[in-house]
This record gives structure tokens, sequence and C-alpha cells, in this order.
């Protein structure tokens, strides 16, 4: 099973050129049933990403290019009267699908915004007093142009704790920029891709991750951790036990691919920026000393220190 999840990565490489670390972190949180938050400037890969994933698994998927004038209804449906039968249909929304593209989410209205709360949280959306299961494996792949753009506003606290985690692509070194014209002119990337898994090699991964076994001092080490975002005078609002929760799977979604079924403090530590990189907010005296949230994150890594793990059964 794990050669088929690198294989899955290998497939998603082909397409994204150069980004090793991202494609390989948002496979793991796929892996541990979360959601994704692509923040960066526009045009350098993220919509390719979430698309390139989705071939290689062969899951369905749609895109909502969100606009200020998005509806929630686009996303979650509605029902609407069928003449001939009398009675209501619901019209599903966007969101029914295994892996959900959110493009510029944050272009959107605060209400819209809202209307993927309960399905990233739950899995379902209820419309009309109808709740309905979405199918599964379910991910939403959400891209945000960074704070500041044009026509953009903050999400609030409450959806950026929805993902699981946070990346940022960022520009390709030259070499790799060079690499990236030259297969375009071979054609899109995107049509080389082959499938290699299925919905259900996929959840029967996700199984396999839920039961990676975390000993007790990789726990104390995970709340030393997001203890430690809480009570540093230059993070206003810390990691909350969500927060904690997340990096519990990512640390076994990172163990996992590495071929161990129990965690050592290494996964936890390679997850923890783009766990908490998000969750965070910066205090006014942080901001007033230009202090960015990741030296903070960085900091608090090499404050905590690192425990020394056990096997399960040990």
């Amino acid at each position: 099973m794990r050669d088929t999840a690198i294989a899955i990565i290998k497939e998603v490489k082909k397409a994204v050129i150069g980004k090793d670390d991202v494609i390989t972190k948002a496979f793991m949180a796929m892996l541990s049933q979360g959601h994704i938050l692509l923040e960066d400037i526009p045009g350098v890969g993220k919509t390719t990403l979430a698309i390139a994933f989705s071939k290689a698994t062969q899951l369905s998927w749609k895109r909502t290019q969100f606009t200020p004038d998005t509806l929630p209804s686009d996303i979650t449906g509605f029902s609407m009267y069928n003449r001939d039968t009398g009675v209501s249909e619901y019209m599903p929304g966007a969101a029914f699908c295994n892996l959900y593209l959110a493009d510029e989410i944050n272009r959107t209205s605060s209400k819209t915004q809202s209307a993927l709360l309960e399905v990233m949280e739950e899995g379902r959306i209820t419309v009309d007093g109808v709740t309905r299961d979405v199918p599964k494996p379910y991910t939403v792949i959400a891209t945000q142009n960074p704070i500041g753009s044009a026509g953009t506003q903050l999400l609030p606290e409450s959806q950026l704790d929805r993902f699981l985690i946070r990346l940022s692509m960022g520009y390709p070194s030259p070499e790799h920029e060079i690499e990236i014209m030259r297969r375009r002119e071979q054609g899109n990337p995107l049509e080389s891709i082959r499938p290699v898994a299925d919905a259900k090699e996929l959840l029967a991964m996700q199984e396999l991750v839920e039961h990676i076994y975390i000993c007790d001092e990789i726990y104390q080490y995970i709340l030393s951790l997001s203890l430690a975002t809480r009570d540093n005078e230059m993070i206003r609002l810390g990691l909350s036990p969500r927060g904690s929760l997340a990096l519990c799977r990512m640390s076994r979604a990172a163990a996992w691919l590495q071929g161990r079924d129990y965690v050592v403090p290494e996964d936890v530590s390679f997850v923890f920026h783009d766990v908490a990189i998000h969750r965070i907010v910066l205090s006014s005296k942080a901001r007033l000393g230009g202090l960015q949230a990741s030296d903070i994150l960085n900091g608090i890594l090499g404050q905590v220190p690192a425990p020394v793990p056990r096997k399960r059964g040990v």
C-alpha cells in the first residue's frame, strides 16, 4: 500500500516541478483526512497541484472560482420545484465530490466562505433541513491570494482552523522554471499523469495512517509545542486543541510514509510549521517589531526539547 502512495506522489511530480516538499505534505494531509490551504501569488501551480492529485487517484473533483458574487448555494446546492413530479428536488452543489478545489477563496464574501464550514468539519451538507453526506474520501483544497492583494479579505479564524495545513509553493528555482517551459512545449504535463490508485485504495491508506502509534512522550511533546504558542508574548492567539490534534494526524502520516508504525519527534517537527502557521495570531508587539510567524515558530521548535520516542509495546 505504501508503494501505491509513493507512486501517487511520483505522478503528481510530473506536473508540479521542483515542489517535492509541498507535494508530499499535501498528500500527507489527504492521508490524514484533512483539508489544505494553499496561499500564494497566482500562476505558481496551485490549481495544477489539485488537478494532478485528482488524476493520479481517480477522485471525482469539482472547482469553484470564488468571486464576490459567488453564492452559498453554488457550493452546497439548492432545492428546486419539479413541476412534473410536484415535489422539490435537491440539486447538488459543487462541493459534492471527492476533491473540491475552492479557487481564490478569500475573494468571496464571508457568508459564502462559511458555507464550507460544515462540510469541512463533518463531511456533510445540510440544505433545507436535510443533511447529506459527501463522498469519501473527501478533501478541500483551497487557494488564496496573499492578504493585501486586490479584492481579497481575511479568512476568519474559525475557517482557517478547519484547514489541516497551510502551504506556500513560491516561485520555482531558475532551473525548475526552465524545465517547466520545456515540458510545456511538449504539451500539458497534466495529460501525462496516469491513474495509479482509486478512492477505495486511498480510504485504505487513511485507515492505516489512523492506526500509527503515538507514545505518551510524543503526546507530551505535541502538547508542549502547543502550550509554547499560547504562552509566547509574541503570539496573541496560539494553537487550539484542534491544532494539537492536527499535529497528531499529520505526524502519523509522516511516519507512515517513512515506513514506520510509530511517530518520532522528527515527524512532529517536519509538519509543525505547516500545521501552526495559519492558526496563530501575532501580537501587536511582534508586528511592530517586524517579526514573522515562521521565525517565532522556528524559535519554539528550538526551545522545546524533543523526547526519546518509544515503539509500540515498548
